[in-house]
C-alpha cells in the first residue's frame, strides 16, 4: 500500500510559505501589497519615576535659573574687563580735579564697548539659534521631546565652561562668542522653551492646557526672580567665578533630571533624521497653509494674528511674573480669550497710571492694577497650540521660541531708545507708549473671539 512522503509534503509547504507573494494561482493577477507603515516605538520611560506630580517643570525652573543668573554677571564682567583694558578706574574719578574730561571720555568708551560686546554675544546666539531651534523643534515631533530637553542644557553647560576658561586665563572677551556659538548650535535656551511647551501640549487636553502652560510660565517668573535676587549679592561678596560654577551645575542638573525622570510624551520614529530640510519645511508649512485643526475659517490668518499678539505682548512684558490662583479661577468661569483681554486691560490701565504717576501712592496704585497682567502670554501659547495638530507642536513652539527671543532684542532696543528721546516731553511717555501698543493685541484677540463665536453659531444653525 502506497504511503505519501510526509517529509516531502511538509518541505513543500514550507517552500510555498517562504515564497509568499511570488506564489500565485493561474487565474489570479499579481497584486502589489501596500507598503508597511513606518516603524514606531512606544513612548519610553525614564530610568526612575519622579515622586512629585511634575513633569518638565523642574527642567524649566533650573534652565531659567541658569540663564538669568549668568546674564547680569556677563555684563558686569565685560564692564570690569573692558575698564581694565582701557585704563578706566571709577574709584579714582574724584581725584582727577580739572582733568575730569579724560575720565568722562573713558567712561563713555567703556559704556559703548560693553554695550557693543553684549549685542555681539546676543546676536551670535540668536542668529545661530534661528536656524537650529526650528530644526530641533520639528525633529522632536518624531524623535521625541526628551533629547531636546537634554541637548540644549548640555550646550549651555559647554558655554559656561568656555566662559570659566576665559575668566580664569583672562583671555580676550571675544572668546565669549565661542561659548555662545556652541550653545546656539545645540539649540540654546529657546530649544528648551520649545520642548517644554510642546511636552505640555502633548500631555494635556484642550480644556486644561491653558493652566498647565501658565504653570510653566510661573516657573519662568519665579526662577528668574530668584536668580536675580541672589546673583548680584553673590557677585559682590565672592566675585564671578563661584556664581558661574553654580550656573554650570544647574545646567547639568537640568539635563540629568530630564534624562532620569521625564518620560517620553510621544511615540518615537526610530528612523527620524535630524539633519534634513524637511524640518524647516514643516515649520514653513504651518504658517503657509494655516492651522490643521480647530482653526475654523481663515486658519492661516488666525495663526499669524495670534503670533503678532504674542510678539507685541511679550515685547512689553519682558521680565513679567505670574499670578496663578487668579488665572485658575477666571478660567473656570471665562473662555480663555476673554481672560487674555482682561489681562491686557489690566496691563493698559496700570501703564496709564504709571505714565502720570508723580507720587509713591500712584505708583503702588499702578502696581495694584497690574495684578493680572501676565495671563495673556499663557493664553496665547495655548491658543496657538490648539490651532495645530499633535504632530506639529514641536515645530510650532520652536517658532514661538524664536519670536520670543526676537522680542527681547526688539523690546529692550525700542523702549530703551524711546525713554531718553521723550524724556524732555513727558517722563512717563514710555509707559503710555506701551499701553498704546497693547491695545493692538487686545483688539485682535477680542475680534478673533467674536469671529469664533459667529462660526459656532453658523455651524449650530446649519
Amino acid at each position: 500500500m502506497y504511503e505519501p512522503d510526509t517529509t516531502a509534503i511538509l518541505a513543500g509547504d514550507e517552500e510555498v510559505k517562504a515564497y509568499g507573494s511570488n506564489f500565485s494561482l493561474g487565474h489570479e493577477e499579481d497584486t502589489e501589497l501596500p507598503p508597511p507603515p513606518p516603524p514606531t516605538s512606544r513612548p519610553s520611560g525614564p530610568p526612575f519615576a519622579c515622586p512629585l506630580p511634575v513633569s518638565v517643570e523642574p527642567v524649566m525652573f533650573l534652565s531659567v535659573f541658569a540663564v538669568v543668573l549668568q546674564a547680569p554677571l556677563i555684563t558686569q564682567y565685560l564692564w570690569d574687563r573692558i575698564s581694565e583694558d582701557v585704563g578706566y578706574n571709577a574709584s579714582k574719578r574724584s581725584e582727577c580735579g580739572n582733568s575730569s574730561a579724560g575720565p568722562n571720555a573713558l567712561y563713555k568708551e567703556v559704556e559703548t564697548l560693553t554695550a557693543h560686546w553684549n549685542l555681539y554675544i546676543s546676536l551670535a546666539g540668536f542668529s545661530v539659534g534661528l536656524l537650529v531651534v526650528p530644526l530641533l523643534g520639528s525633529w522632536s515631533d518624531s524623535a521625541g521631546r526628551r533629547p531636546v530637553l537634554i541637548i540644549p542644557n548640555l550646550g549651555l553647560a559647554m558655554q559656561i565652561v568656555v566662559y570659566l576658561v576665559v575668566m580664569y586665563l583672562k583671555l580676550p572677551v571675544a572668546y565669549f562668542l565661542v561659548g555662545r556659538l556652541l550653545s546656539g548650535l545645540s539649540g540654546d535656551f529657546n530649544a528648551i522653551l520649545a520642548a517644554c511647551f510642546a511636552y505640555v501640549a502633548d500631555t494635556t487636553d484642550r480644556k486644561g492646557r491653558t493652566f498647565r502652560v501658565a504653570v510653566l510660565e510661573a516657573c519662568i517668573g519665579l526662577s528668574g526672580m530668584f536668580a536675580s535676587i541672589i546673583g548680584g549679592h553673590w557677585r559682590r561678596m565672592q566675585g564671578y567665578i563661584n556664581p558661574f560654577w553654580l550656573v554650570l551645575a544647574t545646567s547639568l542638573a537640568s539635563a540629568l533630571y530630564a534624562f532620569l525622570f521625564v518620560p517620553e510624551s510621544i511615540e518615537k520614529d526610530p528612523n527620524a533624521k535630524l539633519i534634513t530640510i524637511r524640518h524647516h519645511k514643516a515649520v514653513w508649512h504651518i504658517f503657509s497653509t494655516g492651522a490643521s485643526e480647530g482653526g475654523g475659517r481663515f486658519p492661516r490668518c488666525k495663526l499669524w494674528l495670534y503670533m503678532l499678539c504674542f510678539f507685541l505682548v511679550v515685547s512689553v512684558h519682558i521680565g513679567s511674573r505670574e499670578l496663578l490662583l487668579g488665572l485658575k479661577v477666571m478660567l473656570r468661569w471665562l473662555e480663555d480669550s476673554w481672560v487674555a483681554v482682561i489681562s491686557l486691560v489690566s496691563n493698559i490701565t496700570g501703564l496709564l497710571v504709571f505714565s502720570v504717576a508723580d507720587s509713591t501712592l500712584l505708583m503702588f496704585t499702578g502696581y495694584g492694577l497690574l495684578f493680572f497682567f501676565v495671563a495673556a502670554t499663557p493664553v496665547l501659547r495655548s491658543k496657538l497650540s490648539k490651532l495645530v495638530s499633535q504632530s506639529e507642536q514641536g515645530a510650532l513652539f520652536s517658532s514661538v521660541a524664536c519670536v520670543e527671543s526676537l522680542c527681547y532684542l526688539v523690546g529692550s532696543g525700542v523702549f530703551n531708545s524711546v525713554y531718553p528721546a521723550t524724556l524732555h516731553l513727558m517722563k512717563g511717555f514710555t509707559f503710555l507708549f506701551a499701553a498704546i501698543v497693547l491695545l493692538i493685541p487686545a483688539g485682535i484677540i477680542g475680534s478673533l473671539r467674536c469671529l469664533e463665536m459667529n462660526e459656532r453659531g453658523d455651524s449650530t444653525t446649519s
